[in-house]
C-alpha cells in the first residue's frame, strides 16, 4: 500500500464513481506511526477540500482512488466531543482506522447520497447511535458517540472503508430518485431537506 503523490498546497482530488473497482475494495489499515507523516496529513486536507469543493458531508479515502481507512466528514470546525447529536452541527473530522459498534438495530431509514454516484438519493436504514474508536489526524486514539444524522454520516463513510455503497444497504429500491425528482417530490412530502452527499 502507498499513497499517491500530491501536489504542495491545496489539491482537489478527482472522485471516483460508482463502477470503479476501488469503490468495492477493503482499503489498507494505516500504521498509527505514519498518521502524522506529511503524506498523510496532505492527503487528509486534500480530502477535506475536495469534500467541500463537492459540497459533501463526508468524504472516504477509497473515493479519491486511495486503498486507505481514512475519511473525513462534518459541516463546522470545533473540537470532536464525547457524544455528537442530532441537534449539533456536526464538526470537522478524519478518523483513521475506524471501528464502529452500532447501537439498535440498522432500522431507521433516512436520505442519503452519495458524491460516487451523484444525482442520486435513497432510503437507507442505519442505526441511530454508533460508538466509534479511532485514530484523529494527531495520531491520537479517540471515542465518542454519535447519533442521529452524524451516526448516518459515520456509518456511510466507514461503509466506503469496506467496500460498501449505501445502494447495498437499501432494503427498498423504490426510493431510488434522481435528485431534481426528489427535490420536486419527495422534500415537500417528507419534510426532510438533509440531502447532502455523504
Amino acid at each position: 500500500m502507498q499513497l499517491g503523490t500530491y501536489n504542495l498546497g491545496m489539491a482537489i482530488l478527482k472522485v471516483s464513481r460508482m463502477g470503479h473497482p476501488v469503490l468495492r475494495t477493503k482499503a489498507h489499515a494505516i500504521d498509527p506511526k505514519r498518521i502524522t507523516t506529511p503524506e498523510v496529513q496532505r492527503l487528509i486536507d486534500d480530502m477535506f477540500d475536495t469534500m467541500g469543493e463537492y459540497t459533501g458531508i463526508g468524504l472516504a479515502a477509497p473515493q479519491v482512488h486511495e486503498d486507505v481507512r481514512i475519511f473525513v466528514a462534518g459541516t463546522r470546525a470545533g473540537a470532536l466531543g464525547a457524544t455528537i447529536t442530532d441537534d449539533d452541527e456536526m464538526p470537522l473530522m478524519a478518523l483513521i482506522n475506524p471501528e464502529l459498534t452500532l447501537v439498535g438495530e440498522p432500522a431507521e431509514l433516512g436520505w442519503e447520497g452519495c458524491l460516487s454516484i451523484p444525482d442520486i438519493r435513497g432510503r437507507v436504514p442505519r442505526a441511530p447511535e454508533v460508538r466509534v474508536k479511532a485514530y484523529d489526524r494527531t495520531g491520537k486514539l479517540v471515542s465518542f458517540t454519535a447519533t442521529g444524522f452524524p451516526a448516518r454520516v459515520i456509518q456511510h463513510e466507514t461503509d466506503h472503508l469496506d467496500g460498501v455503497l449505501f445502494l447495498d444497504r437499501m432494503t427498498s429500491l423504490e426510493s431510488l430518485t434522481f435528485m431534481d425528482e426528489y427535490e420536486r417530490h419527495w422534500v415537500r412530502r417528507d419534510g426532510d431537506d438533509d440531502d447532502e452527499d455523504e
